[in-house]
């Protein structure tokens, strides 16, 4: 019988195995592909010397084979901290079976996201491979009983904050597994997601496409709206995690921390005054706007590529966080269509799931219209931006900086609509049913044409029609609560701030707020 000594070193040479040090010629492989291994990855996210794995000795048994070389079933599994904060984290690892998805590996995954829902901390994905191990999929034995991860992962929507890092191909199950996820970070020219990869979808419909045409970090930020961030390299991703997660409470019973306040920066916060146009048709960038009411340095935002027409963004106001819904005129003028109701209906449950208020900085001329728009399914779509608005339990803001035209006023939170807890309007602000040029050339069609001058005619109309549009006007009714000037509104929000609790009295008994994936 093997004395303690023996046993020892035999559970010490195991644990080496899984190690980097012992697996050269994989580690060079990884590296030779521009890429860090599952362990450095883990190594470079983490605070220093927290990595507690689990799982480590787990080795697959294929048809009755133990498989050595496969170790950890090629998911790395533990807890760690970030930023002194407890995560959950599985990193694949791509140099064992190409990072599939073992059965043992799933095991060790639907662990992880079985802590995280007990424990409520944020879980973490590290994705690389090729999803789900065929060997085992051809086997029905084996396949039959589906992926009990799957339903656990969704569990954790709305209660821990998950985020995902795709840092090669990742498809099949691996794409399932980050579009469940809360924010989706992409490495530019090496990442890609799908629900299959190229070979295979040559093989099923004959199609030939490469990698990065299929799925790519562009393809998936950019056009289909699946990636929240692309970086340029796997450090990068790292510090964007680092950054995302802070944030976020640790689960939505808690509240976000709160950091050092820093006032914004100096150059945008004297530029407010001056930073929409006298011509009220001249678009501008409303990033600006923001940059100069939030804390300086501290706006992330969302799915940048996507939807330009909307900016999302996760900020701080006096080292407390925000989430910002923000119309941008130099793109469709700021006008909300299909995607840009999905991206922001998306954020506000983000945002509302874990007690992060809401502001809504609004210039815009209303919904898109026409065939086109109809055709993306607008009317549905933007009834989501509408009903998120009416069920959120944080606090919200609103500031019309500009244009405040039609329903889409009301799709942003506007006025009394959902009973915003500031409502407020810098000078330059309008107020109307539609499009002021577009009402005037259709209610007064026939005075404009039969008139002598029918340009000085439309624009004495038109002069004459603002004088009912403005936000003093707007406040007499008490539409709003205040017209303030651009430089009053960051103290304005962080005294709202200040005095809000983390939730609408009578609203703390409201269903968790889970943040599904977008239609």
């Amino acid at each position: 019988m093997p004395d303690q000594h023996s046993l020892a070193n035999q559970l010490d040479e195991q644990k080496r195995k899984c190690l980097d040090e012992a697996r050269p010629e994989a580690v060079e492989y990884q590296h030779q592909r521009g890429k860090l291994t599952a362990r450095e990855r883990v190594a470079l996210l983490l605070d220093d010397d927290s990595f507690n794995e689990f799982g480590a000795l787990v080795i697959p048994d294929c048809e009755g084979r133990i498989e050595p070389e496969h170790v950890a079933d090629g998911l790395i599994t533990g807890w760690g901290t970030i930023n002194q904060r407890a995560v959950l984290l599985c990193s694949a690892d791509y140099t064992v079976n190409g990072g599939s998805n073992g059965s043992l590996g799933l095991k060790k995954m639907q662990r992880c996201f079985e802590l995280a829902l007990a424990h409520g901390v944020p879980s973490v994905q590290l994705l690389e491979g090729v999803g789900h191990r065929i060997s085992e999929g051809l086997d029905s034995r084996l396949f039959a009983e589906g992926v009990a991860s799957i339903a656990v992962q969704a569990g954790l929507s709305g209660w821990v904050p998950t985020v995902a890092a795709v840092l090669g191909p990742s498809f099949a199950a691996m794409t399932i597994v980050a579009s469940l996820c809360d924010f989706v970070v992409m490495v530019r020219g090496t990442s890609a997601l799908g629900i299959a990869p190229p070979p295979l979808v040559k093989a099923a419909i004959g199609e030939t496409i490469d990698t990065q045409a299929l799925g790519g970090a562009d393809v998936q930020a950019n056009r289909n709206g699946v990636a929240d961030y692309l970086v340029d390299t796997e450090a990068d991703a790292m510090a964007i995690i680092r950054q995302y997660l802070s944030y976020f409470p640790q689960n939505a019973d808690e509240k976000a921390p709160v950091v050092d306040a820093k006032p914004p920066d100096p150059d945008f916060a004297r530029s407010l005054a001056t930073l929409i146009p006298e011509d009220k048709r001249t678009p501008y960038n409303v990033k600006h706007a923001i940059y100069g009411i939030v804390d300086q340095g501290s706006v992330l935002e969302v799915k940048a590529g996507y939807a330009r027409n909307i900016v999302c963004c996760l900020a701080r106001i006096g080292g407390q966080s925000i989430g910002i819904i923000a119309n941008q005129t130099n793109y469709l003028a700021g006008a909300l269509d299909s995607p840009a109701c999905e991206k922001a209906s998306h954020f506000l449950c983000l945002c509302d799931a874990f007690g992060i208020p809401i502001l809504s900085l609004m210039d815009l001329p209303g919904f898109m219209v026409g065939k086109d728009a109809e055709s993306s399914k607008l009317a549905r779509r933007s009834a989501r931006l509408f009903y998120e608005f009416a069920r959120i339990s944080v606090p919200s803001y609103t500031v019309v900086l500009r244009k405040a035209f039609g329903a889409a006023y009301m799709a942003m939170n506007g006025g009394r609509s959902y009973k915003a807890d500031l409502s407020l309007a810098w000078p330059t602000a309008e107020f109307a049913a539609m499009n002021v040029e577009t009402a005037i050339n259709v209610a007064y069609k026939r005075q404009i044409a039969s008139a002598a001058e029918p340009d000085k005619a439309r624009a004495d109309i038109t002069a004459k029609v603002r004088k009912n549009l403005g936000p003093l006007r707007a406040a007499s009714g008490f539409g709003i609560d205040d017209v303030i000037s651009p430089e009053q509104t960051r103290d304005y929000l962080l005294q709202a701030m200040n005095r809000s609790g983390k939730r609408k009295a009578g609203r703390s008994g409201v269903p968790r707020h889970r943040h599904i994936p977008p239609i």
